[in-house]
């Protein structure tokens, strides 16, 4: 956890607000996917990533943004490229010896 945490106050990582009047973009991309139900947080990633012309994104969650679009034609590139191999370790590292 502390590594984590000087990697955010390294300044590496910028982190983005999003003003009120910008939530109902938030909201008609929940909407959007509603058969694949988006949480908040993916939401606000979906949005600043179109704001903000990024297109890469550093999460867990590789079937959502698998499904998601930038401007409902971009996909993302998400990153850790290798998740399948990162889960596996992950399940395997929490098995009782």
């Amino acid at each position: 956890m502390e590594a984590a945490w000087r990697f955010v106050r390294s300044g590496a990582l910028v982190l983005g607000t999003i003003e009120h009047a910008e939530l109902q973009h938030v909201h008609g991309l929940m909407l959007r996917y509603w058969d694949r139900p988006m949480d908040f947080a993916d939401g606000t990633l979906v949005y600043l990533a179109k704001r903000e012309f990024l297109s890469v994104i550093l999460t867990v969650d590789h079937a959502d943004f698998a499904t998601y679009r930038i401007e409902r034609k971009r996909q993302f590139r998400v990153l850790p490229a290798n998740h399948r191999n990162l889960n596996q370790s992950l399940r395997s590292s929490h098995l009782p010896n």
